[in-house]
């Protein structure tokens, strides 16, 4: 469904900056495309924010040229480099003694609390993303193992389950749901519906991470990415091989959990750089 937005936002900027679509393939060429991201540069967008737009475009182009609506010839992506729009994400890891911290934090809030028990969660079990943790029914724990198919990948992961797993896990266990956490409800019964709780949600569990992230003083915003990201980060600062925390992750190659992985400390590099004398 996200997949799917992308092309109705494209859809809507497009009309925004064009007024009609009633123009064919083979008048977009280098210059018109050009002038849209000057266009989507005066809206102030994000360089990545911009690059969604035009991968999406250059997806749609080439749906265009298989169906022969138009010639590959007209072409205009092998001289306009979409590639060019891209920042570097920054990086959404923390080192171990902060993770510590957070997972130590006391408060009487429930949706502080629970925040802090999905960010738990996520840090436990191999970096799960949040709304595979939505997804989670009591089919999924399997001989002191959390067992599923990654959303985004549908790849299968497997995680051995840990004593702080396990308490969190009995403290939202409801005899009455199917789920393992009270994020979907019996009236969630269409993919729409859910997508629309999942962000409601999401968006409280952030907002409320970021607040013990304030407290904390730690040096980014806190979210569940975070707990993701430090997970890697954490276990290749131990030691552990990029392919196993690839696995873990669930990702498709190791190119993608390099994205995930801090770069090492300056402490580190220093240390490093002694050897050249």
């Amino acid at each position: 469904m996200r997949y799917a937005l992308t092309f109705k936002e494209l859809k809507r900027s497009l009309l925004d900056f064009n007024k009609h679509l009633n123009i064919y393939f083979s008048e977009i060429d280098t210059q018109w495309l050009k002038r849209y991201e000057i266009y989507l540069r005066q809206k102030n967008l994000g360089e990545n924010t911009i690059g969604i737009r035009f991968r999406t475009f250059r997806v749609l182009y080439n749906i265009a040229i298989e169906r022969k609506i138009v010639k590959s010839e007209y072409y205009p992506f092998k001289s306009y480099k979409v590639s060019k729009l891209h920042k570097d994400t920054i990086k959404r890891a923390i080192p171990k003694n902060d993770i510590i911290r957070i997972l130590n934090y006391k408060t009487t809030n429930e949706n502080i609390q629970f925040a802090i028990d999905i960010f738990s969660f996520s840090y436990f079990c191999g970096g799960i993303n949040f709304k595979d943790i939505a997804h989670l029914t009591n089919k999924n724990l399997i001989d002191n193992t959390l067992v599923y198919y990654r959303k985004k990948t549908k790849k299968l992961i497997k995680i051995p389950i840990k004593e702080p797993v396990i308490k969190i896990i009995n403290k939202y266990q409801n005899s009455s749901s199917i789920y393992l956490f009270p994020i979907f409800s019996e009236y969630h019964t269409t993919e729409l519906k859910k997508e629309n709780r999942l962000h409601k949600v999401i968006e409280i569990v952030n907002r409320k991470l970021k607040e013990v992230g304030i407290i904390l003083n730690l040096p980014i915003p806190l979210t569940t990415y975070v707990a993701r990201h430090s997970y890697a980060t954490v276990l290749k600062r131990s030691g552990v091989d990029i392919a196993i925390i690839s696995e873990t992750l669930g990702h498709s190659d190791l190119k993608t959990t390099q994205i995930y992985l801090d770069s090492f400390e300056n402490e580190q590099i220093d240390k490093a750089l002694e050897n050249l004398l």
